[in-house]
């Protein structure tokens, strides 16, 4: 299995929190602020060049107003349902 970092599923992910951080006017400034990070970290994370952990990933989301399972949602990572 590869590294989930390089997959286009986890690209799709950065992808989502981004256009949803742009759409809210949040800038990389304010959500680290928000996060109590620098806006490099930040930067860093939506480029991929820094790896969200799961809990990190509920963070983000919790500072820019979105629940964890939009995101999954929007970027296409839902599961299919077990019978």
């Amino acid at each position: 299995m590869k590294k989930s970092t390089f997959t286009a599923e986890y690209a799709s992910l950065l992808a989502v929190i981004k256009t949803e951080r742009e759409g809210r006017g949040i800038t990389q400034e304010e959500l680290a602020r928000r996060l109590g990070v620098s806006q490099t970290f930040v930067s860093k994370c939506e480029r991929g060049e820094r790896r969200i952990d799961a809990v990190e990933l509920s963070w983000f989301c919790q500072a820019i107003g979105i629940s964890l399972v939009q995101v999954i949602r929007r970027a296409g990572l839902e599961p299919a349902k077990i019978h």
